[in-house]
C-alpha cells in the first residue's frame, strides 16, 4: 500500500478553512509523502521532541547525569498541561523532568529543562540534524506580551517527521540517545490525535519491535489556540514516521477545531492502514 494514500487523506480536507500539513516517511523503504510539509507553522508542544532530543544527547555524552538534581524555580512555573506545578516538591532529577515532559507534556518540567540546556543548544542540534525550520523561540508562558515571541515554537511537518526518523534509525546523535528518546515518546499519554482511530495497545511491550498482529505507536502531541500537532511513529509491517500539523484562525470557532481534529484522525487511520501492509501489497 503506497504512502500516496496519506496524501489522498489530506486532500479530503482541502475544503476546510485550515492548513493541514503532513509528512510521512517509510523508515526502511525510504518512501516519503507530504502535503504542505515545508510550510512553517506553530507546532506547540510537538516541538518538545527537539528539547528532549538534546537532553538525551547530553545524557549519552555525560554532559548531563540522569540523576542530577534540578531545582524547579518560580520562573519555570507554567499553567496548561502537566502536574509538576501542583506538586509540593521543588527538587527533581533530569530524568524525572524528561519523563514528565514526554508523558504529560508538563510545561513546568519543560521550562526547567530548557533553562538547564539553553535554547541555543536545541538550535545547534536542529542544525546538525538538518531540521532547518524547527525552532524553540521561547519558554512556555501563560501570557505572551508584545515583548516576547508570539509563540513557543514553529516548525514544519517535514522537520518533525525527520526528527522522528533520526530516532528510529538510531542517527539522532547515537543509537543510545535515539533509543532513549523513543522510550520517552512511548510514555506519552495523549493518543487523541493521529492514534485516536488506530487499533493499538499503548502499553504493549517490545517497542520498537513490531507485534505479530498489531500496531505500536510512540508520539508527541501539541495543543495551542488554533494549533493541533502530532509527531511520532507507527510500527507494523512497516515503520512509518509521521508529523501532522493543523493550523486555523481561532475566530472561526470550535467547529473548525473539531474539523481539524477529525482531519488529523483521518490521516492517522490512513497511516495505520499503510503501516499494516508491506510496501508491495
Amino acid at each position: 500500500m503506497s504512502l500516496a494514500q496519506v496524501a489522498a487523506a489530506v486532500r479530503r480536507s482541502a475544503a476546510l478553512p485550515l492548513t493541514l500539513a503532513v509528512a510521512a516517511v517509510d523508515i526502511d523503504g525510504g518512501e516519503t509523502t507530504g502535503a504542505d510539509e515545508c510550510t512553517v507553522l506553530p507546532v506547540a508542544s510537538a516541538s518538545k521532541l527537539l528539547l528532549l532530543a538534546e537532553v538525551s544527547r547530553r545524557l549519552d555524552t555525560g554532559e548531563l547525569l540522569a540523576d542530577r538534581p534540578v531545582e524547579v524555580l518560580d520562573e519555570d512555573m507554567a499553567a496548561g498541561s502537566g502536574v509538576l506545578r501542583r506538586m509540593s516538591r521543588r527538587g527533581w532529577t533530569v530524568e524525572d523532568l524528561a519523563w514528565l515532559t514526554a508523558s504529560v507534556s508538563d510545561n513546568t518540567a519543560t521550562n526547567a529543562l530548557l533553562r538547564l540546556v539553553g535554547r541555543e543548544s536545541t538550535a545547534r542540534l536542529a542544525e546538525e540534524l538538518e531540521l532547518d525550520r524547527l525552532t524553540l523561540h521561547d519558554k512556555v508562558r501563560d501570557i505572551r506580551g508584545p515583548d516576547v515571541p508570539p509563540v513557543f515554537a514553529t516548525g514544519t511537518a517535514r522537520d518533525l517527521a525527520r526528527l522522528v526518523t533520526h530516532a528510529m534509525r538510531g542517527t539522532l546523535s547515537s543509537p543510545a540517545a535515539s533509543a532513549r528518546l523513543l522510550q520517552w515518546m512511548r510514555a506519552n499519554t495523549d493518543h487523541g490525535l493521529v492514534p485516536a482511530l488506530v487499533d493499538h495497545d499503548p502499553y504493549a511491550p517490545g517497542f520498537p519491535n513490531p507485534l505479530p498482529d498489531g500496531l505500536l505507536v510512540a508520539n508527541k502531541t501539541g495543543t495551542d489556540t488554533g494549533v493541533r500537532a502530532d509527531a511520532g511513529v507507527i510500527v507494523g509491517a512497516r515503520r512509518l514516521a509521521y508529523a501532522v500539523v493543523a493550523h486555523w484562525d481561532p475566530v472561526l470557532g470550535p467547529s473548525t477545531e473539531r474539523a481539524a481534529v477529525h482531519a488529523i484522525r483521518d490521516v492517522g487511520r490512513t497511516l495505520a492502514a499503510c503501516a499494516r501492509r508491506s510496501a508491495g501489497e
